[in-house]
């Protein structure tokens, strides 16, 4: 299985233990809330051009700004792929402001911050997203691990045209 040796390549080159290098290898080969459902209605795609990952967010947002459900499609490297799935996990049922915590929350730590610190998720949950942390010394692997992410909020905020990450912060 080619992604699985990818993600433990990356693993093992950026020295992370165990752990988060079961997170990444479970999330990469089986990606929770992968394909698409009926009466979405909120979606955005996202185009990583450098790595070829390609994703399209799919949410069901209620009247209280709740996700009700998410899913992706999608395809490129594994640290993309268990990046998205970890997301649709940690959103499922969240509101607006907690969506809006959680995305900053991550975004500073694949960029500067060593740790998480919301609160909104549990320690097992902060151990998905940690997994993660190891690409911050790499840019063009935060990229991949970030797509997701801005394709989220893209979506969230009826954002027209497709994320590119060549054009992101």
């Amino acid at each position: 299985f080619q992604a699985e040796d990818g993600i433990r390549d990356f693993c093992l080159s950026r020295g992370l233990g165990d752990v988060y290098k079961r997170q990444i290898l479970d999330h990469g080969k089986n990606p929770r809330n992968l394909g698409k459902f009926e009466n979405f209605n909120k979606d955005a795609k996202g185009h990583n051009p450098l790595c070829g990952d390609k994703v399209h967010v799919y949410l069901k947002v209620d009247e209280n700004k709740k996700i009700s459900d998410i899913k992706f499609e999608g395809h490129g490297c594994a640290i993309s792929m268990a990046s998205a799935s970890i997301m649709t996990e940690l959103m499922k049922g969240k509101d607006q402001k907690e969506v809006n915590e959680l995305i900053e929350d991550f975004l500073k730590m694949i960029k500067d911050n060593p740790d998480l610190e919301s609160n909104l998720i549990s320690e097992d949950d902060k151990t998905k997203l940690m997994s993660l942390s190891g690409v911050k010394k790499y840019p063009m692997r935060v990229k991949c691990a970030t797509l997701p992410w801005h394709t989220l909020i893209s979506a969230m905020t009826n954002k027209p045209g497709e994320v590119n990450t060549e054009k992101e912060d």
